[in-house]
């Protein structure tokens, strides 16, 4: 029997693969049209000087989805292992995906940071709000 908790969670998991494709798919063009080689001996920043920034966007962004959404991912787990099926935590945790989502296409597209800053809150308020629904069940 599945959870229908766990949807939210698959679909984070998939939208992170797809900001990793995309990612790839920019950075490997720029990089051939550039003639840049990344040699691990000089330091990171250097490599990534010279990538243009709308292609380093994709690439901040996948490292954003791999912060964060790991806390969405405990709690979300958690709360369909431990909590019955309940209407809110699912808003809840759709709500946070939908958010992350639209932040990824902010940042990927037009890094406008007060729209990324105020998705980024948004999704942290609806994460809070599991993580104490969450700890309302378990303690």
């Amino acid at each position: 029997m599945t959870h229908p908790m766990l949807a939210p969670v698959v679909a984070l998991i998939l939208w992170s693969m797809v900001m990793w494709a995309w990612l790839y798919a920019t950075r490997l063009p720029a990089m051939m049209r550039l003639k840049i080689v990344y040699d691990p001996l000089r330091p990171k920043a250097e490599f990534l000087d010279r990538i243009p920034p709308r292609v380093t966007w994709k690439a901040d962004n996948y490292n954003h989805l791999m912060e964060q959404p790991t806390l969405f991912y405990a709690v979300a787990i958690t709360l369909a292992i431990v909590a019955p099926t309940d209407v809110t935590n699912i808003a809840l945790a759709w709500g946070y995906v939908g958010l992350r989502v639209v932040h990824s296409l902010v940042q990927a597209l037009v890094n406008h940071i007060p729209a990324r800053f105020m998705l980024f809150m948004l999704g942290s308020i609806l994460l809070l709000a599991l993580a104490i629904r969450a700890a309302c069940v378990v303690f």
